[in-house]
């Protein structure tokens, strides 16, 4: 199963883990991923993820998970995502910095660390910026019912994670269990 991309970088992080299994396996699985998200994640480069990178990555996963679930279901989130999130930024801080090019000064945003921990640390930085966020308010999970994917409904109606991933297979299954013993 390819995973499903396209929702705010902290949902698409979480939906990496689905009913069917991880799709952050490997080291190699981390970077496809990033591949999908190019320019969303990531400084890319010509970094290559190990295995260090993809253990940081999915404990910010299981963090953000644990923290949107927590929300979502109106509990208070578990002190041990909290504080992950928050270790994870810790490693690899930022600042804004002043950059003068020509004649136009701009504030550019620079992580410390290296590649994996500055990648763990944007993502926990996406999660904390979501939870916070409005969207919240409208995040969802897949009504199908062997899929567990988060997503936010552009439309209010939108029942599943994908028309085409779940929505297609519910309707199907629909229509076959209406007209079986016809």
């Amino acid at each position: 199963m390819d995973p499903l991309t396209g929702e705010h970088v902290a949902l698409d992080l979480v939906n990496t883990r689905t009913a069917d299994g991880d799709l952050l396996a490997t080291a190699d699985d981390l970077r496809v991923w990033l591949e999908l998200e190019a320019g969303r994640v990531g400084d890319g480069g010509d970094w290559i993820p190990g295995d260090g990178d993809l253990a940081a990555v999915r404990s910010v996963r299981e963090d953000t998970s644990a923290l949107l679930r927590a929300l979502r279901a109106g509990k208070r989130p578990p002190v041990a995502a909290l504080d992950g999130l928050v270790e994870a930024q810790r490693r690899a801080p930022a600042t804004t910095v002043p950059v003068w090019e020509g004649d136009v000064l701009s504030a550019v945003r620079v992580r410390a660390g290296g590649p994996g921990e500055r990648l763990a640390a944007a993502l926990a930085e996406a999660a904390v910026e979501f939870a916070g966020s409005a969207e919240l308010a409208r995040l969802r999970e897949c009504e199908a019912g062997d899929c567990v994917l988060l997503f936010v409904p552009a439309h209010p109606r939108r029942r599943w994670c994908s028309p085409a991933r779940c929505g297609n297979r519910v309707r199907v299954a629909r229509h076959y269990h209406r007209h079986k013993d016809v």
